[in-house]
């Protein structure tokens, strides 16, 4: 009896051994696959700029803490890749003022949405027009109206994407990354601060 059981552990035993080592040799056939694809597709994230933004109109009236705006972004996408192209099938873009947010666009809907090619560049734009409730703390109406005397207002944008990246006939599923741009937005009206210099956004995957 005793031979029996010692029998079955031993089965077992080989059994367990021979699927780990199964399980070790597929990880590590899928780790040379994924080194060799990255190697030869060399994947990288495309390149976002902010290249111009005009502001005419940032008014906030106190007694009902309403802001009045009116911006326009124009943004650059750069694809580097040498061997994918990226599709853009949704960008959405919230406004912020003193971390709260003032206004949202749709940069890209399905009915403007593209394929951008290998090593190319495209331009976008935002526009963001209206007025919105906005509490704002003191401290938020002094630094306002510091931006007012200075002629420009730091103002920064979050874009939430949809895209997919194409190598050949295959496309990947939909990724979100999300890009976010720091800016200081030049009022026009104001002959002081009349330069706008084109800002880098930090792209997150």
């Amino acid at each position: 009896m005793a031979d029996k059981q010692h029998h079955g552990r031993s089965c077992c035993c080989c059994l367990w051994g021979m699927l780990w080592k199964i399980l070790v040799t597929l990880i590590v056939l899928v780790g040379i696959v994924v080194l060799i694809f990255w190697l030869v597709v060399q994947p990288r994230s495309f390149k976002f700029y902010v290249t111009e933004a005009e502001l005419t109109q940032f008014d906030y009236h106190t007694n009902n803490n309403t802001l009045h705006y009116n911006m326009v972004l124009n943004f650059t996408s750069r694809n580097p890749n040498k061997k994918l192209s990226i599709y853009y099938d949704k960008v959405e873009a919230l406004a912020f003022y003193e971390d709260a947010r003032f206004g949202n666009y749709d940069v890209i809907t399905h009915m403007n949405s593209f394929r951008q090619y290998k090593k190319t560049s495209s331009p976008m734009s935002a526009v963001f027009s209206g007025h919105r409730v906005l509490p704002l703390n003191n401290d938020q109406v002094s630094k306002l109206n510091q931006d007012k005397t200075v002629g420009a207002y730091d103002i920064y944008v979050k874009l939430y994407f949809r895209i997919r990246f194409r190598l050949g006939d295959s496309i990947s599923r939909h990724l979100k990354p999300k890009v976010k741009c720091d800016i200081k937005v030049p009022f026009t009206k104001n002959a002081t601060f009349t330069m706008f210099h084109t800002t880098k956004c930090h792209v997150h995957f």
